[in-house]
């Protein structure tokens, strides 16, 4: 099968993503919140791990 590979990257989200805006609804429950956070990706999923989880 030439050319093929994961159906979820090639629908848009990748797995950091998906990863932010769970993380972020969890913790605010704001859409906007988690569109911001899911566009900045593992950028927030580094700082809630670094931030939140690591106290």
């Amino acid at each position: 099968m030439k050319g093929s590979g994961s159906g979820i990257a090639k629908a848009g989200i990748g797995f950091g993503t998906a990863l932010a805006i769970t993380i972020s609804w969890g913790a605010n429950k704001s859409l906007l919140w988690a569109v911001i956070h899911g566009v900045l990706s593992w950028v927030y999923v580094v700082y809630y791990a670094l931030v939140y989880h690591f106290r």
